[in-house]
């Protein structure tokens, strides 16, 4: 039996239903996969996100699958697809003061964070700590959920999305939304 055949085999039980085969393909698959999104996203995490991704289109597209192809040639597209529409959707996104409450407290990320002997420093960690607060209590739902989810518990996407129960994309974009509307409100604090 040929490697097409078999996975030609595979695909016709998943199509009939058999959701649990399709975790074969995934296993068949997913080191190369992750390799190949790798050349476009260089982040280990963020490239792992990506491969789910790209997993999860496959798997709800798989009942249009004809084997026209090799699967891993359908694959394969999907992959480079996704990829680079990930690198797209980043380009696109302002630059960001990442800025989760431990960070805030630890003093990473921005260089006036680092500074605690100086009282004024401590003075605007401070500010800076209550207004992250506050306006992570006054995100819709939906945002402070999906980013309290991500940044806090440290889930990934693909989880966020099972537990929300909405696509993975959609928790992106509630987790970008969350994230500028941080940056916008410690902007002014930053600006000094």
């Amino acid at each position: 039996m040929t490697e097409q055949s078999v996975d030609w085999a595979i695909i016709r039980r998943v199509q009939k239903g058999d959701q649990e085969a399709f975790n074969l393909l995934v296993l068949k698959y997913q080191l190369k996969i992750t390799k190949l999104v790798s050349r476009y996203v260089k982040d280990s995490a963020e490239a792992k996100d990506v491969t789910q991704e790209v997993f999860i289109k496959s798997y709800r597209s798989l009942g249009s699958f004809r084997g026209e192809s090799a699967f891993y040639t359908w694959l394969y597209r999907i992959a480079i697809n996704t990829a680079k529409n990930y690198i797209v959707g980043r380009e696109r996104r302002p630059m960001s003061v990442e800025c989760d409450l431990e960070r805030l407290n630890d003093g990473e990320g921005h260089p006036i964070l680092r500074e605690e002997s100086n009282p004024e420093h401590q003075a605007i960690r401070d500010d800076l700590e209550k207004v992250v607060k506050l306006t992570i209590e006054g995100l819709p739902n939906d945002l402070r959920q999906a980013l309290v989810l991500r940044e806090l518990e440290g889930l990934r996407y693909d989880e966020i999305a099972l537990k929300m129960q909405c696509p993975v994309g959609t928790v992106r974009s509630r987790i970008f939304r969350a994230r500028e509307s941080i940056d916008k409100a410690i902007a002014p604090l930053l600006e000094d």
